[in-house]
């Protein structure tokens, strides 16, 4: 991935049925995704809230919970990918799921390569989500890649942490609307972190550094006093 650090996408696996969680972390893995592994509702809910996670796939009959709950409950206030695990024979509760807010399902059993192929594709689609439905945003001599993860001014890669990329992707998505920082806390630290805005602005201020011609004069990134900040698409 050219221009930033490779931000490597952190996946949640929520299954309580310990071979079916192995070969998923182990397959996982192996392609270069971070796993992050629960047997149930309470510990996806934990995880979920203290970790940045790009993905989550979620079994369905969890010991201690509804997985069609969690998925209502995380996408209370996240809209990452959510895949299903279901067993063949459970067509009411997959209906279900893809009702609360999931984004696909795989049925039981099933194997890597389509495994995979579901993840490229529920990825690709979720970062291909600017206003206009592209995946590539260009503002001024600053160039967002959505897809790439890739960003570029004057022509010249531009070097980002995970985390910096996390929030400029959150911004990038809703150009040129406000975006509080209570949101923008969320969709970069988790649920977890909405007081703890002092993070936000030691990250925004990195930012600025990296893409404005002037970060004492921003023109980019566009702090909105008391509400949060926006992302101006149309900066010269």
């Amino acid at each position: 991935m050219s221009g930033q650090r490779q931000a490597v996408s952190q996946v949640l696996v929520v299954e309580d049925e310990e071979p079916i969680r192995r070969f998923l972390v182990t397959t996982l893995e192996a392609e270069g995704y971070a796993v992050h592994e629960a047997s149930g509702v309470r510990e996806a809910t934990t995880l979920a809230g203290n970790r940045r996670i790009d993905m989550y796939l979620i079994d369905l009959g969890l010991p201690d919970g509804d997985g069609v709950a969690l998925i209502q409950q995380l996408r209370e206030w996240t809209r990452r990918p959510i895949i299903v695990l279901s067993a063949r024979s459970q067509e009411a509760q997959k209906v279900e799921a893809l009702d609360a807010g999931a984004d696909d399902f795989l049925a039981k059993p099933f194997g890597a390569a389509e495994l995979h192929a579901r993840l490229r594709v529920a990825l690709r689609h979720a970062a291909q989500t600017t206003r206009d439905g592209q995946s590539a945003l260009t503002i001024g001599a600053v160039t967002i890649d959505l897809q790439a993860k890739s960003v570029s001014r004057d022509n010249a890669p531009v070097r980002l942490t995970a985390t910096e990329w996390r929030l400029l992707e959150a911004l990038a998505k809703r150009s040129d609307r406000v975006v509080t920082s209570a949101q923008l806390l969320r969709d970069v630290w988790g649920p977890g972190h909405d007081e703890q805005g002092h993070y936000l602005r030691i990250y925004i201020r990195q930012l600025r550094q990296k893409l404005e011609a002037d970060p004492a004069r921003p023109a980019i990134v566009l702090t909105e006093t008391g509400v949060g900040y926006r992302l101006l698409a149309g900066a010269a």
